[in-house]
Protein backbone atom coordinates (compact mmCIF):
# COMPACT_ATOMS: atom_id res chain seq x y z
CA UNK A 1 0.00 0.00 0.00
CA UNK A 2 1.49 3.37 -1.01
CA UNK A 3 1.53 6.48 1.17
CA UNK A 4 -1.52 7.96 -0.51
CA UNK A 5 -3.57 4.84 0.19
CA UNK A 6 -2.23 4.65 3.76
CA UNK A 7 -3.33 8.24 4.32
CA UNK A 8 -6.86 7.59 3.05
CA UNK A 9 -7.22 4.49 5.25
CA UNK A 10 -5.95 6.34 8.32
CA UNK A 11 -8.38 9.18 7.76
CA UNK A 12 -11.31 6.79 7.39
CA UNK A 13 -10.53 5.51 10.88
CA UNK A 14 -11.04 9.01 12.31
CA UNK A 15 -14.78 8.92 11.39
CA UNK A 16 -15.25 12.72 11.27
CA UNK A 17 -12.70 15.54 11.22
CA UNK A 18 -12.06 19.27 10.99
CA UNK A 19 -8.90 20.30 9.13
CA UNK A 20 -6.87 23.39 10.06
CA UNK A 21 -6.78 24.81 6.55
CA UNK A 22 -4.56 27.61 5.22
CA UNK A 23 -4.83 26.78 1.53
CA UNK A 24 -1.14 25.89 1.31
CA UNK A 25 0.03 22.63 -0.19
CA UNK A 26 0.09 20.66 3.09
CA UNK A 27 -3.37 21.59 4.34
CA UNK A 28 -4.83 21.37 0.83
CA UNK A 29 -3.63 17.80 0.36
CA UNK A 30 -4.87 16.90 3.83
CA UNK A 31 -8.26 18.46 3.09
CA UNK A 32 -8.50 16.65 -0.25
CA UNK A 33 -7.61 13.34 1.38
CA UNK A 34 -10.26 13.95 4.06
CA UNK A 35 -12.86 14.76 1.42
CA UNK A 36 -12.05 11.50 -0.37
CA UNK A 37 -12.03 9.45 2.82
CA UNK A 38 -14.91 11.01 4.73
CA UNK A 39 -17.00 13.14 2.37
CA UNK A 40 -19.38 15.42 4.25
CA UNK A 41 -18.00 14.18 7.57
CA UNK A 42 -14.99 16.45 6.97
CA UNK A 43 -14.76 20.23 7.15
CA UNK A 44 -11.91 22.67 6.54
CA UNK A 45 -11.45 25.61 8.94
CA UNK A 46 -9.54 28.72 7.91
CA UNK A 47 -8.57 31.32 10.49
CA UNK A 48 -9.27 34.94 9.65
CA UNK A 49 -6.51 36.73 11.51
CA UNK A 50 -4.17 39.72 11.21
CA UNK A 51 -1.44 37.12 10.66
CA UNK A 52 -2.92 36.06 7.32
CA UNK A 53 -3.23 38.28 4.25
CA UNK A 54 -6.57 38.83 2.55
CA UNK A 55 -5.17 37.23 -0.60
CA UNK A 56 -4.44 34.02 1.29
CA UNK A 57 -8.00 33.89 2.62
CA UNK A 58 -9.35 34.27 -0.91
CA UNK A 59 -7.00 31.56 -2.18
CA UNK A 60 -8.09 29.23 0.63
CA UNK A 61 -11.75 29.73 -0.30
CA UNK A 62 -11.01 28.95 -3.94
CA UNK A 63 -9.07 25.76 -3.25
CA UNK A 64 -11.64 24.52 -0.70
CA UNK A 65 -14.35 24.99 -3.32
CA UNK A 66 -12.29 23.07 -5.88
CA UNK A 67 -11.67 20.25 -3.41
CA UNK A 68 -15.37 20.11 -2.62
CA UNK A 69 -14.93 20.11 1.15
CA UNK A 70 -17.15 22.08 3.50
CA UNK A 71 -15.38 25.28 4.52
CA UNK A 72 -15.71 27.40 7.64
CA UNK A 73 -14.05 30.78 8.27
CA UNK A 74 -13.21 31.38 11.93
CA UNK A 75 -12.21 34.83 13.17
CA UNK A 76 -9.35 34.51 15.65
CA UNK A 77 -7.78 37.48 17.42
CA UNK A 78 -4.23 36.17 17.72
CA UNK A 79 -2.91 39.54 18.93
CA UNK A 80 -5.16 39.39 21.99
CA UNK A 81 -2.82 36.67 23.24
CA UNK A 82 -0.18 38.72 25.07
CA UNK A 83 2.19 35.76 25.35
CA UNK A 84 2.19 35.60 21.56
CA UNK A 85 2.39 39.34 20.91
CA UNK A 86 5.63 39.84 22.86
CA UNK A 87 7.28 37.72 20.15
CA UNK A 88 9.82 35.71 22.09
CA UNK A 89 11.36 32.49 20.77
CA UNK A 90 8.25 30.54 21.85
CA UNK A 91 5.90 32.72 19.77
CA UNK A 92 4.66 29.82 17.63
CA UNK A 93 4.01 27.71 20.73
CA UNK A 94 1.79 30.41 22.24
CA UNK A 95 -0.01 30.88 18.91
CA UNK A 96 -0.76 27.17 18.58
CA UNK A 97 -2.01 26.90 22.16
CA UNK A 98 -4.42 29.81 21.59
CA UNK A 99 -5.62 28.68 18.16
CA UNK A 100 -5.97 24.98 18.77
CA UNK A 101 -7.94 25.57 21.96
CA UNK A 102 -10.47 27.47 19.86
CA UNK A 103 -10.42 24.95 17.01
CA UNK A 104 -10.86 21.95 19.31
CA UNK A 105 -13.79 23.77 20.91
CA UNK A 106 -15.33 24.10 17.43
CA UNK A 107 -14.90 20.35 16.95
CA UNK A 108 -16.64 19.58 20.23
CA UNK A 109 -19.51 21.95 19.49
CA UNK A 110 -20.09 20.47 16.02
CA UNK A 111 -19.40 16.82 16.85
CA UNK A 112 -16.20 16.29 14.90
CA UNK A 113 -14.10 13.53 16.42
CA UNK A 114 -10.68 15.05 15.67
CA UNK A 115 -8.92 18.20 14.57
CA UNK A 116 -6.23 17.57 11.95
CA UNK A 117 -3.19 19.67 11.08
CA UNK A 118 -0.64 19.37 8.29
CA UNK A 119 2.83 19.15 9.84
CA UNK A 120 4.99 16.80 7.78
CA UNK A 121 8.11 14.72 8.35
CA UNK A 122 10.44 17.45 7.06
CA UNK A 123 9.18 19.85 9.73
CA UNK A 124 10.95 17.76 12.35
CA UNK A 125 14.26 19.13 11.03
CA UNK A 126 13.33 22.77 11.63
CA UNK A 127 12.89 24.95 14.72
CA UNK A 128 9.13 24.71 15.25
CA UNK A 129 8.03 25.30 18.86
CA UNK A 130 4.45 25.19 17.64
CA UNK A 131 4.82 21.44 17.28
CA UNK A 132 5.42 21.19 21.02
CA UNK A 133 1.97 22.65 21.58
CA UNK A 134 0.33 19.93 19.50
CA UNK A 135 1.33 17.35 22.11
CA UNK A 136 -0.94 19.09 24.62
CA UNK A 137 -4.13 18.48 22.62
CA UNK A 138 -5.78 15.10 22.94
CA UNK A 139 -8.09 15.56 19.94
CA UNK A 140 -5.56 17.03 17.48
CA UNK A 141 -3.77 14.67 15.10
CA UNK A 142 -1.01 15.06 12.52
CA UNK A 143 -1.54 12.34 9.88
CA UNK A 144 1.52 13.25 7.78
CA UNK A 145 3.75 12.87 10.83
CA UNK A 146 2.09 9.62 11.84
CA UNK A 147 2.78 8.14 8.40
CA UNK A 148 6.21 9.81 7.98
CA UNK A 149 5.06 11.64 4.84
CA UNK A 150 7.54 14.20 3.48
CA UNK A 151 6.98 17.52 1.73
CA UNK A 152 7.96 16.05 -1.65
CA UNK A 153 5.47 13.21 -1.19
CA UNK A 154 2.76 15.75 -0.32
CA UNK A 155 3.53 17.77 -3.45
CA UNK A 156 3.30 14.60 -5.53
CA UNK A 157 -0.10 13.80 -4.03
CA UNK A 158 -1.26 17.34 -4.84
CA UNK A 159 -0.09 16.86 -8.42
CA UNK A 160 -1.82 13.48 -8.67
CA UNK A 161 -5.06 15.09 -7.46
CA UNK A 162 -4.70 18.05 -9.86
CA UNK A 163 -4.53 20.57 -7.04
CA UNK A 164 -3.16 23.90 -8.35
CA UNK A 165 -1.12 24.36 -5.16
CA UNK A 166 1.16 21.39 -5.92
CA UNK A 167 4.09 23.74 -6.68
CA UNK A 168 3.02 26.65 -4.48
CA UNK A 169 5.98 28.06 -2.51
CA UNK A 170 5.96 27.37 1.22
CA UNK A 171 4.64 30.22 3.30
CA UNK A 172 4.47 31.25 6.93
CA UNK A 173 2.37 33.69 8.91
CA UNK A 174 3.24 37.37 8.76
CA UNK A 175 4.47 37.34 12.37
CA UNK A 176 7.40 35.16 11.29
CA UNK A 177 8.81 38.20 9.45
CA UNK A 178 9.32 40.15 12.70
CA UNK A 179 12.67 39.76 14.40
CA UNK A 180 12.32 38.10 17.83
CA UNK A 181 11.68 40.61 20.60
CA UNK A 182 9.88 43.08 18.34
CA UNK A 183 6.26 43.21 19.50
CA UNK A 184 3.71 41.89 17.02
CA UNK A 185 1.30 44.71 16.19
CA UNK A 186 -1.29 45.22 13.43
CA UNK A 187 0.77 48.10 12.07
CA UNK A 188 3.92 46.02 11.69
CA UNK A 189 2.06 43.11 10.13
CA UNK A 190 0.47 45.54 7.68
CA UNK A 191 3.89 46.98 6.82
CA UNK A 192 5.20 43.53 5.96
CA UNK A 193 2.13 42.53 3.95
CA UNK A 194 2.19 45.70 1.85
CA UNK A 195 5.96 45.54 1.35
CA UNK A 196 5.78 41.95 0.10
CA UNK A 197 2.86 42.84 -2.18
CA UNK A 198 5.08 45.44 -3.83
CA UNK A 199 7.87 42.92 -4.43
CA UNK A 200 5.51 40.25 -5.77
CA UNK A 201 4.59 42.59 -8.63
CA UNK A 202 8.15 42.50 -9.97
CA UNK A 203 9.85 39.36 -8.66
CA UNK A 204 9.28 35.59 -8.79
CA UNK A 205 9.61 32.78 -6.24
CA UNK A 206 9.96 33.05 -2.49
CA UNK A 207 9.83 36.58 -1.10
CA UNK A 208 10.19 37.72 2.50
CA UNK A 209 10.48 41.15 4.06
CA UNK A 210 12.05 40.69 7.49
CA UNK A 211 11.02 43.44 9.92
CA UNK A 212 13.82 44.78 12.14
CA UNK A 213 12.03 47.88 13.41
CA UNK A 214 13.21 50.82 11.32
CA UNK A 215 14.97 48.42 8.94
CA UNK A 216 13.47 46.11 6.29
CA UNK A 217 15.62 43.17 5.16
CA UNK A 218 14.54 41.83 1.77
CA UNK A 219 14.99 38.14 0.97
CA UNK A 220 14.29 36.83 -2.55
CA UNK A 221 15.46 33.86 -4.60
CA UNK A 222 19.18 34.21 -5.30
CA UNK A 223 18.65 34.55 -9.06
CA UNK A 224 16.26 37.45 -8.40
CA UNK A 225 18.71 39.41 -6.21
CA UNK A 226 20.39 41.32 -9.10
CA UNK A 227 17.02 42.79 -10.13
CA UNK A 228 16.83 44.62 -6.79
CA UNK A 229 19.90 46.67 -7.71
CA UNK A 230 18.64 47.69 -11.13
CA UNK A 231 16.76 50.91 -11.73
CA UNK A 232 13.97 51.87 -11.89
CA UNK A 233 13.03 48.98 -9.55
CA UNK A 234 15.67 49.80 -6.93
CA UNK A 235 14.48 53.38 -6.50
CA UNK A 236 10.82 52.37 -6.61
CA UNK A 237 11.28 49.86 -3.78
CA UNK A 238 13.25 52.36 -1.72
CA UNK A 239 10.58 55.03 -2.14
CA UNK A 240 7.59 52.76 -1.48
CA UNK A 241 9.17 51.07 1.54
CA UNK A 242 9.94 54.44 3.08
CA UNK A 243 6.30 55.40 2.61
CA UNK A 244 5.42 52.32 4.67
CA UNK A 245 7.59 53.59 7.52
CA UNK A 246 10.89 51.79 6.99
CA UNK A 247 13.86 54.16 7.35
CA UNK A 248 16.43 51.68 6.08
CA UNK A 249 15.99 49.11 3.29
CA UNK A 250 18.53 46.31 2.85
CA UNK A 251 18.90 43.21 0.69
CA UNK A 252 20.11 39.89 2.11
CA UNK A 253 22.90 38.90 -0.30
CA UNK A 254 22.48 35.20 0.50
CA UNK A 255 18.91 35.33 -0.78
CA UNK A 256 15.83 33.68 0.69
CA UNK A 257 16.48 31.31 3.59
CA UNK A 258 13.68 29.45 5.33
CA UNK A 259 13.38 30.65 8.93
CA UNK A 260 16.35 33.00 8.66
CA UNK A 261 15.25 34.92 11.76
CA UNK A 262 16.05 31.81 13.80
CA UNK A 263 19.82 32.28 13.40
CA UNK A 264 19.84 34.62 16.41
CA UNK A 265 18.23 32.12 18.79
CA UNK A 266 21.47 30.79 20.31
CA UNK A 267 22.16 34.23 21.73
CA UNK A 268 18.58 35.36 22.18
CA UNK A 269 17.87 36.53 25.76
CA UNK A 270 14.09 36.17 25.48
Amino acid sequence: MNKQQQLIELLKSYQSVAVAFSGGVDSSVLAKACQIALGDKAIAITAISPLISKEEIIDAQKIAKQIGIKHHLATIDDLANKDFAINDKMRCYHCHIHRFNLLEEFCHQHNYQYLLEGSNADDLNDYRPGMLALKEFAFTKSPFLELHITKNEIRQMAKDWNLPVWNKPSSACLASRLIYGLEVTPERLNQVAKAEDILHKYLQGQIRVRHHGDLARIEVEINEVPKLFTNPLRDLIHKEFQKLGFKFITVDLIGYQKGSNNVILDNNPF
